[in-house]
């Protein structure tokens, strides 16, 4: 595991160009005769189907597309690779949310299962997804025709690495991760010279004044007890000093774990940047563009119930309650499509000692590396507790027995709101 794990770090690729990673992986799927592999749904997602007589079909999913991060880490597996992204600009790569970890946990998850067949009867779909960081990946597999590629699943489960204590797991029912919102705004006003603002409805004022209202949002409208996170992450005005420009365009990202929340959020943000742009004269509306669009993920009690005792036993005090994570996942795309439920877990990945030094100091957020930190890296032992944790959730899971239809497709962007959304992917290089 080791080795693949580190081939997959070394040269990561970004979402919708993981031509090379793909082909890495349908060559380690090789090893697995009995498997029935599909490969370029939705891109280069892939499929491997284990048919094993009667009973219950589980899937396994695992993401494998990197980040345009360039890696600040000391290991000789360090990733040095570049690639184009969306624009055609050259920029660095990395994995630095550990897609390669779930890669390889998955993989090694087979292995285990292959080795135990005699054990265990049903049908197991590992699902290899491409394209997870830019929210489409799962999007594309089911619109390419998943549901007619591979048996249906009664039950769909994944796992995603976390800055946390070595070999912990972490699972729980309920909302665990944030649906996603990304909302570019653009705000048009008047250009002129800039010694004569008079002239102008100077859009970069515009901008300010509506950052500072969007601000109370959270503060004012949003009850205490519920968690909402309205952030501006991005604002473009201008290229000269010497000119008012005549547009502005400001980027937010949105998080919420309730969905009637996040559509009363979303309709408070319209409702603001409109009357902004009323208070400051500007003859044009603004434009609202939906760029990325994600449904929280809430773990299904009766899957949580059915996996957490094989948890505890095989995993022990190192088996222990997930807190909600405030990251967003496109994984939930793929049970709501076949109305199935499912569960999500993390597993920790950080040196214990290191943890425990920063816990001590209260430096956990100081000198700790999160995902998407370019000194995020996996201690190499946990590969083989992800493949455990992985083949541990499965085999609970082909053990039970599972309600059809169980429909969980409610309380989440509608598929008219994700057809809107419009995402540029980079091209292979």
């Amino acid at each position: 595991m080791e080795d693949v794990y580190k081939h997959f770090h070394r040269y990561p690729e970004l979402s919708g160009a993981e031509e090379k990673t793909a082909a890495r992986i349908l060559e380690e799927l090789q090893r697995f005769p009995d498997w029935e592999v599909t490969s370029t749904i939705g891109g280069y997602g892939i499929t491997a189907v284990r048919r094993n007589g009667d009973g219950p079909a589980v899937l396994m999913r695992a993401d494998f597309d990197g980040l345009p991060v360039a890696e600040n880490t000391d290991v000789d597996y360090k990733s040095q690779h570049s690639q184009l992204n969306a624009l055609g600009q050259r920029v660095p790569t990395m994995h630095a949310c550990g897609h390669d970890h779930h890669t390889t946990s998955l993989l090694g998850a087979m292995a285990l299962l292959e080795d135990s067949a005699e054990r265990w009867a049903g049908t197991v779909i590992a699902l290899f997804q491409p394209a997870e960081e830019l929210s489409v990946g799962a999007f594309r597999m089911v619109g390419d025709g998943l549901a007619q590629k591979i048996p249906k699943p009664d039950v769909c489960l994944t796992q995603h690495i976390i800055a946390g204590p070595a070999g912990k797991i972490f699972s729980a029912a309920g909302p665990v991760m944030t649906s996603s919102t990304t909302i570019e705004i653009t705000l048009f006003g008047r250009g002129a010279h800039a010694s004569m603002p008079h002239r102008s409805v100077d859009p970069v004022v515009l901008a300010a004044s509506t950052i500072m209202r969007l601000q109370t949002i959270v503060s004012r409208e949003v009850p205490p007890d519920k968690f909402a996170v309205i952030t501006v992450a991005s604002v473009e005005a201008g290229k000269a000093n010497n000119v008012i420009p005549d547009s502005a365009k400001i980027s937010l990202s949105c998080r919420f774990y309730d969905e009637e929340l996040r559509l009363k959020c979303i309709e408070a943000i319209k409702r603001i940047v409109r009357a902004e742009v009323a208070a400051a004269g500007a003859e044009r509306e603004p434009e609202f563009k939906f760029v990325g669009l994600l449904g929280a993920t809430n773990n299904s009690d009766t899957v949580f119930r059915t996996i957490r005792p094989h948890f505890d036993e095989v995993f022990g005090e190192d088996s222990e309650d997930m807190e909600p994570w405030t990251a967003s996942e496109d994984f939930s795309v793929i049970p709501k499509h076949f109305g199935v439920p499912y569960l999500l877990w993390t597993v920790g990945i950080t040196p214990r000692a290191k943890w425990q030094r920063a816990q001590a100091a209260g430096r956990l957020d100081i000198d700790i590396p999160t995902n998407h930190n370019p000194a995020f890296l996996p201690e190499l032992s946990t590969l083989e507790v992800g493949a455990r944790a992985a083949a541990t959730g499965i085999l609970a899971c082909l053990g039970a027995q599972w309600a059809p239809g169980e429909d969980t497709t409610q309380g989440g962007p509608t598929a008219a709101e994700i057809d809107a959304v419009a995402v540029e992917t980079a091209p292979a290089d």
